[in-house]
């Protein structure tokens, strides 16, 4: 009788230390998902920023460069395509990523196209209108870049999270999955060609 209760209490000690390190490791991998749910989501609101902005910035060059029509409708394009890709952060993945990228980076292009362009227009580039809205849009890129660097850190952080054992074999039997990084533009590991 003695020993088939210590047999007894031996295994319901050990199930309840295999239930509360499960339930531990398990609420771990959580919040640290729900960290790079939320970083996304401050990534996304840096973008959305700029979005926002672009209408503003189009209409003040739209009254000084009748000439830029091509540049401009190209912003709007590029802003339209911009806001139709859209992410939900359960369901990030490389393609999804690579997607968000190439979207946000066709904007980022007009935008550059037409801030150059505009550079051929002096009383455009005097309008406090346009210093503003050119301001504003530099800090939101600016923005972006820290927002898209502090994803991609929580990011390794849950990635490194659900690779280690023995976390792995509770995330794989939970259904995480590691999540994608931010990466540099094509052609970013190239310097740029500087010609006077």
């Amino acid at each position: 009788m003695k020993k088939s209760l210590i047999i007894i209490i031996v295994l319901v000690a050990f199930a309840a230390i295999v239930f509360f390190w499960y339930t531990g490791t398990y609420n771990k991998l959580v919040k640290s998902d729900e960290t790079v749910t939320a970083q996304w989501g401050n990534v996304e609101n840096q973008y959305q920023r700029r979005t926002d902005l672009v209408p503003n910035l189009v209409a003040t060059v739209k009254g000084y460069a009748e000439h830029e029509q091509s540049t401009l409708e190209g912003v709007i394009n590029a802003r339209a395509k911009a806001t139709q890709v859209t992410i939900d952060p359960t369901n990030l993945n490389e393609q999804t990523m690579a997607q968000f990228q190439a979207a946000q980076g066709e904007l980022s292009s007009a935008l550059s196209r037409l801030l150059v362009s505009v550079e051929q227009y002096p009383d455009l580039k005097a309008n406090q209108n346009f210093l503003d809205l050119q301001a504003q849009l530099e800090g939101t890129e600016n923005r972006i870049a820290y927002q898209r660097e502090e994803f991609n850190k929580t990011a390794r952080e849950y990635n490194t999270l659900i690779r280690k054992f023995p976390n792995n074999v509770i995330a794989g039997m939970s259904g995480f999955a590691a999540k994608p990084y931010f990466k540099a533009e094509a052609g970013a590991e190239k310097a740029p060609k500087v010609e006077f």
